[in-house]
């Protein structure tokens, strides 16, 4: 069977960064199931599994506007401490804060006595992103995914969760 729009694809793969860093990787957590076309994994990743089949490999290189987009300088704010809990702020912290878009991710840039700058750019924006993916299954989506938009892992999954 091979990968197509609401099939379930299950991958192996390991994401690096332009410098060869390994940023991510299904070692850690097991093979990743995704429904193919439902916008689950970013769009230059699923453009290349199209039509793959369980055991073919492939690398891939997605620029960031098939990924996480290019960097958005207007996300980087400037917050008054006070706004902020009074635990210790540190530079790499990350905070998620809920937005009228949904929930974002703001990393913490540069603190001050004052003044804490964050940045709420997807931490991988504006990098070109590589992909060594090893395809380990297709199948049918069910019912059930497919009203959903997503694949059931089974035991955890949560129905309070919002796209």
């Amino acid at each position: 069977m091979q990968i197509a729009h609401s099939k379930v694809a299950t991958i192996d793969y390991t994401l690096t960064d332009e410098a060869g860093e390994v940023l991510d990787s299904s070692e850690d957590q097991g093979p990743l199931s995704y429904l193919h076309g439902a916008g689950n994994i970013i769009v230059g990743l699923e453009a290349a599994l199209e039509g793959k089949a369980a055991g073919d490999r492939l690398s891939v290189k997605v620029a960031p506007d098939q990924a996480y987009g290019e960097r958005d300088a207007g996300l980087v704010q400037t917050i008054p401490r006070s706004k902020f809990p009074d635990e210790a702020i540190e530079v790499g912290m990350r905070f998620r804060a809920d937005g009228q878009g949904g929930s974002r991710i703001l990393t913490v840039v540069e603190v001050t006595d004052d003044d804490v700058t964050v940045d709420a750019n997807h931490p991988l924006a504006g990098q070109t992103l590589s992909f060594d993916v090893t395809v380990v299954g297709v199948r049918e989506a069910t019912a059930d995914e497919l009203s959903h938009g997503h694949v059931h892992d089974g035991d955890d999954h949560d129905h309070d969760h919002h796209h």
